[in-house]
């Protein structure tokens, strides 16, 4: 029989919980037995002190890591800044985040402020070393995304002159799929940049992508902008994401017992950072595995377990998890569905996408053209990981458009 894990004490004062005690399932002592390791770099792993009395968006420090970063973008930069930041966590705590900014080389030349291109990236990792602006800090690794770099969004973006922002979205406890802590995280890194740089970023015109994971932070701070950062709103141009996770509960179905099982599973991990009742539902073995150092996988590890086509029932201390009132209550409070986008809209999505089905995004397109956004879909050819490519043309026209100012085309 597998035990429960032993685990820290959620005080300094405190002793590790037992494994004997019935405390062992307590859902604060296990968030943080579940949290992620540090990694050696403190602008990733300490916690300001002061953080209740910053505003969200107050620049905490920054640091310059052009040194580094610029031979990973391969294209003339200026300079490319870490900003550490104050933000909110899912339930309105004070939190921090960080971000790397990407200054082109070129001075800018078009009207008003230089427009800004925030690119948030598919993170899908638990640790914080799987963060873009680990890699840009410290250089490409086993843990790095290779999309990351590839399609060259980014890339092509400084080369149009356009600054760059890419935001870790999932926050200092790494909470993957969470919404509220992803769409936080990305507006305050906005607020960062115009806190920093007010004189040539204080009225920028920005608009936001994602692909997959990326797209989960990206829909997230669309929608959640006109109550968490307002006076961001006369600014936002448009906001593109492509294989949408649109509705966790589908996902439940698409991305269970399957090849993308471990992916699923680590989301449900990440969400369980910030929902610790979904931690004391699960099992003795999948707690054991949730406080083992596959909590700081990324990527590429993260997938792995798909190879044996699992089902979340494995993992769960309940009867039929995805179908409980745990389930129903997580699957409630991250459903963004009845929220407006504060900004127009491109949604695209693999045709023949079988873990995260076009039927998805094709309802996301629906509601938000009933709340009156304006938007276009697209259907892409391929899968979940061909259709990040395919869908690359339309993406980088919508986008350059929308960031010299052309008015967003209507489909609705």
């Amino acid at each position: 029989m597998v035990p429960r894990p032993t685990l820290p004490a959620t005080s300094p004062s405190a002793s590790a919980v037992p494994q004997s005690s019935s405390a062992a399932t307590n859902p604060a002592a296990l968030r943080l037995a579940v949290l992620p390791d540090d990694i050696g770099d403190p602008l990733f792993d300490l916690r300001p002190p002061n953080l209740a009395r910053l505003a969200p968006g107050q620049v905490v420090t920054t640091r310059d890591v052009t040194a580094t970063a610029a031979p990973l973008l391969t294209v003339p930069v200026r300079q490319v800044l870490q900003l550490k930041f104050r933000t909110t966590g899912a339930h309105g705590e004070p939190s921090f985040a960080t971000a790397s900014l990407v200054l082109p080389a070129a001075a800018w030349t078009g009207p008003g402020d230089r427009p800004l291109l925030v690119n948030n990236l598919a993170i899908d990792g638990l640790g914080r070393q799987c963060t873009p602006s680990y890699t840009l800090a410290h250089g490409y690794s086993s843990n790095t995304n290779s999309a990351d770099f590839f399609p060259p969004l980014t890339q092509l973006a400084a080369l149009r002159g356009y600054a760059v922002l890419i935001p870790d979205h999932e926050g200092p406890d790494m909470a993957y799929a969470e919404p509220y802590v992803a769409a936080h995280a990305v507006l305050d890194s906005i607020r960062a940049v115009r806190d920093l740089m007010p004189g040539e970023f204080g009225t920028s015109r920005f608009a936001m992508t994602g692909y997959s994971g990326g797209a989960i932070a990206t829909r997230a701070a669309a929608v959640l902008l006109p109550s968490y950062a307002p006076e961001l709103a006369n600014s936002a141009a448009g906001a593109a994401m492509g294989g949408v996770p649109a509705d966790y509960r589908m996902l439940a179905t698409t991305m269970n017992a399957n090849l993308a099982s471990g992916v699923f599973m680590g989301a449900v991990f990440g969400i369980g950072r910030e929902h610790p009742e979904i931690l004391a539902s699960m099992n003795n073995l999948a707690q054991q595995v949730a406080v083992s150092p596959l909590k700081d996988s990324c990527m590429t590890l993260l997938g792995l377990p798909g190879l044996a086509t699992p089902s979340i029932d494995v993992a769960a201390d309940i009867a039929d998890p995805l179908h409980s009132a745990v389930a129903r209550q997580v699957f409630q409070e991250t459903d963004l569905s009845a929220l407006r986008s504060a900004m127009p809209l491109l949604v695209y999505n693999g045709a023949q996408d079988f873990w995260i089905p076009a039927a998805g995004a094709r309802e996301l397109y629906r509601q938000q053209c009933a709340l009156g956004v304006p938007g276009i879909y697209r259907d892409v050819p391929g899968e979940h990981f061909l259709a990040g490519d395919t869908g690359w043309g339309d993406l980088v026209v919508w986008l350059d458009q929308r960031l010299q100012g052309v008015p967003a085309p209507d489909e609705c």
